[in-house]
C-alpha cells in the first residue's frame, strides 16, 4: 500500500506477470483484491505505525531555525477536508448531495512534522476538535477563526500556553490600555482588553491582546488576538503567517500521495489509506533529515515521491540530479526502502 500511495500499483504490478509468483500472487492484482484487504485489516495498525514514527521524526527536526527567537514549540491547528462520492461513502455524508471526511490535524512547525491527526467525520466542526487535544504549557497553537471559541481557549490559558488567532469583525472589547506604537510602522494598534458581553466575559475573564496589522504588500489589514502579553506585536504576526505550513502539508499530501481515490468504501479502507499516506510522509522527512538531503524537506518531499524507487545518489544536490540516468554507481545512493 506505500507503493500504491506512490505509483500505480495495478499497472506496475501487472506489467510482470511473470514475477507475481514469487511475491506471492497466483493471479493478476486486481483492485477489488487490494480494497478487500484494506476492508478487513485494521486501521488502527497503520495508526499505531504513525504514532511509532512521529516522536522519531519530531526529534530530528526539534532544533530547526525558525527564524525566531522563541524556545517554545509552535502548532499550527488546522483541518482539510477529502470529497468523497456519497453513492459509494453514504456512511459519510455531511450535505444533500455530498459525501466528505475531515483530517484535523496539529503540525509541529519545526519541520512540519504532524504531531496529532484525528480523522473524523466531515460533520464535525473544527471547534470542536480543541476538546479531544492535551495542551502543553509554554508552547503557541496558532489557528484561524474557525477556531474560536472563548470557553475552549480559556482552557488552553489555563494550562498556561498561548494561542494566536485572527479576531472577528463583530467582537466587542472594553479597552484597558494601550502600547504606544508609531503609525508609520506595520503595527497599526496594539492594545490589551476585556471582552464586554456577560456570556463572553463568563467563558473568558482574562485579559486579551488585540493587534491590528498592515500587510504592506497585499495592503490588507489583519487583526490579531493572543492571551500573550509580552512578545513584541511583529512576533505574533510572524507566528500567526507560519500558520500556511500546516497548509502546504495538506498541499503535499493531497497532490502527491492517493488519498482521493480509494481502495475500498468502508470507513476501515478510508482510515487505512489515509494513515499510510501519513506514515509515507512520515518515512520521506526522516529520510531527508537523517541522509542531509539538500534543499526543503517539500522539495524532497516532492522529489522521493516521484523518484521513489530509483537509486538517488546522497552526496548530489536532488534538483541536478538527472534520474533517466541509469550509469550511476550503487554506492552511497538510497531509495525510499533503505528506511
Amino acid at each position: 500500500m506505500v507503493f500504491a500511495q506512490l505509483s500505480d500499483i495495478e499497472t506496475c504490478l501487472n506489467a510482470r506477470p511473470e514475477c507475481l509468483y514469487h511475491l506471492g500472487c497466483e493471479k493478476p492484482i486486481a483492485r477489488s483484491t487490494l480494497a478487500e484487504a484494506n476492508e478487513q485489516r485494521d486501521w488502527r495498525v497503520w495508526q499505531d505505525l504513525g504514532h511509532w514514527l512521529i516522536p522519531k521524526a519530531r526529534k530530528l527536526y526539534e532544533a530547526e531555525d525558525l527564524g525566531l527567537e522563541l524556545d517554545n514549540s509552535i502548532y499550527a491547528l488546522d483541518s482539510t477536508t477529502i470529497d468523497l462520492c456519497l453513492k459509494l461513502f453514504p456512511w459519510a455524508d455531511f450535505r444533500s448531495t455530498k459525501a466528505g471526511i475531515k483530517m484535523h490535524t496539529q503540525l509541529d512547525l519545526s519541520g512540519s512534522i504532524p504531531s496529532v491527526i484525528d480523522i473524523t467525520p466531515a460533520k464535525k466542526a473544527d471547534v470542536r476538535w480543541l476538546d479531544d487535544l492535551i495542551f502543553e504549557a509554554g508552547s503557541f497553537y496558532i489557528m484561524d477563526r474557525g477556531y474560536i471559541d472563548f470557553k475552549r481557549l480559556f482552557g488552553i490559558a489555563e494550562v498556561q500556553a498561548f494561542f494566536v488567532t485572527r479576531a472577528k469583525d463583530n467582537m466587542r472589547f472594553t479597552r484597558h490600555y494601550s502600547t504606544p506604537n508609531d503609525d508609520s510602522t506595520v503595527v497599526r494598534s496594539d492594545q490589551v482588553r476585556k471582552l464586554t458581553l456577560p456570556k463572553a466575559r463568563e467563558d473568558y475573564p482574562n485579559q486579551l491582546r488585540r493587534i491590528r496589522f498592515y500587510d504592506a504588500e497585499n495592503k490588507r489589514y489583519f487583526v490579531f488576538l493572543t492571551n500573550n502579553l509580552q512578545l513584541p506585536a511583529e512576533v505574533i504576526a510572524r507566528l500567526y503567517k507560519m500558520r500556511w505550513g500546516v497548509e502546504l502539508f495538506f498541499k503535499w499530501i493531497k497532490q502527491n500521495l492517493r488519498i482521493k481515490h480509494f481502495y475500498g468504501n468502508s470507513l476501515n479502507a478510508v482510515k487505512t489509506q489515509i494513515w499510510i499516506s501519513i506514515v509515507v510522509y512520515l518515512i520521506i522527512a526522516i529520510l531527508h533529515k537523517k541522509f542531509k538531503l539538500p534543499g526543503s524537506l517539500h522539495r524532497s518531499l516532492q522529489l522521493l515521491s516521484v523518484h521513489s524507487f530509483e537509486k538517488i545518489p546522497i552526496d548530489q544536490p536532488l534538483a541536478k540530479r538527472d534520474f533517466r540516468n541509469n550509469e550511476t554507481s550503487t554506492s552511497n545512493q538510497l531509495t525510499l526502502f533503505d528506511f
